[in-house]
């Protein structure tokens, strides 16, 4: 059975985006099924949790264990992630773990920026900034967030994705009508991410801000990358936003941080269907990480 490890950077915190505020996540990748009822995935969530030297204990030696898939929820402002950590997580890939990263605004999830070519691919504040100068400037004037800060819509709404060609299986769907996935939770200020000189990572899906009409990146995808030494490492999948996964943008209901001053939308409590085709896209990634084919061919029959 396929291990699946759901980690946030921080440590347990109330008032903040503990691995709590991902339970819905953890139970619909748990509630997964084989047509015999057997779970398609083991589920581990947690967040954070440094011993005496700083290093998580099971982050430091991620790439000894048997955890087939990592998805970080990159929450930390820079220090989610100790030097032992982030090796972990590099020798994980290198045996064929796979990754989601997810971040956000500002410098949210700045950590990510040591773990190699996913650094590259994720563009912060303070460190490792869009290339384009223009881009450096704050999309959502509305709070008190500095660039990189791309409206794509409030929590608890819809946006709708621009699906690159060609369309990327992750992307597709037995529940749309075109068979494709177009609308993704939205968030009032998602992260920048991008590749342009990595012929194994490429863009599968952009948005539009609603702010200011500028395109940006959502989904970038790792698949054939090697190592220094030619070793081939693990596929992986880089996200503007850990929103597109949080209970808050799911169900809005769930509650939040205090310090979230953003108002709600209600688009998803209104009409849920596209957030249950937006769930395939959870399945396609699990499968695609695990480079499981016949788990995706079983899509239809998940419950």
């Amino acid at each position: 059975m396929t291990k699946i490890l759901l980690q946030t950077t921080i440590q347990a915190t109330p008032d903040d985006w503990h691995i709590g505020r991902f339970d819905l996540l953890r139970r619909h990748l748990a509630e997964l099924r084989w047509n015999d009822g057997t779970p398609h995935f083991e589920i581990l969530a947690r967040d954070r949790e440094p011993d005496a030297q700083g290093d998580d204990p099971l982050l430091s030696t991620l790439g000894d264990s048997d955890i087939d898939q990592l998805w970080l929820f990159a929450v930390d402002v820079g220090d989610g992630l100790s030097a032992a950590d982030s090796a972990g997580i590099r020798a994980f890939r290198r045996r064929g773990g796979g990754l989601v990263t997810a971040r956000d605004h500002q410098d949210l999830g700045l950590c990510l920026c040591e773990l190699g070519t996913i650094g590259r691919v994720n563009f912060f504040h303070s460190k490792n900034p869009e290339s384009d100068p223009q881009r450096r400037t704050r999309d959502d004037t509305s709070a008190n967030i500095d660039y990189p800060n791309y409206h794509a819509g409030l929590n608890g709404n819809y946006q709708t994705i621009s699906v690159q060609d060609p369309v990327h299986e992750l992307l597709r769907s037995s529940q749309a009508p075109d068979g494709v996935i177009h609308r993704f939770p939205a968030h009032p200020h998602e992260g920048a991410i991008g590749c342009t000189d990595l012929p194994f990572a490429r863009v599968i899906a952009t948005s539009t801000s609603k702010i200011t009409g500028r395109a940006f990146n959502s989904v970038i995808v790792f698949d054939g990358e090697r190592d220094h030494d030619g070793t081939p490492l693990g596929r992986a999948v880089a996200e503007s936003t850990f929103h597109h996964f949080c209970d808050y943008n799911w169900d809005t209901r769930a509650g939040c941080p205090s310090f979230v001053t953003d108002p709600p939308g209600d688009e998803i409590a209104r009409d849920p269907a596209p957030l249950a085709i937006f769930k395939e896209y959870v399945n396609n990634i699990a499968a695609w990480l695990a480079d499981a084919p016949a788990l995706r061919r079983s899509a239809p029959a998940f419950h």
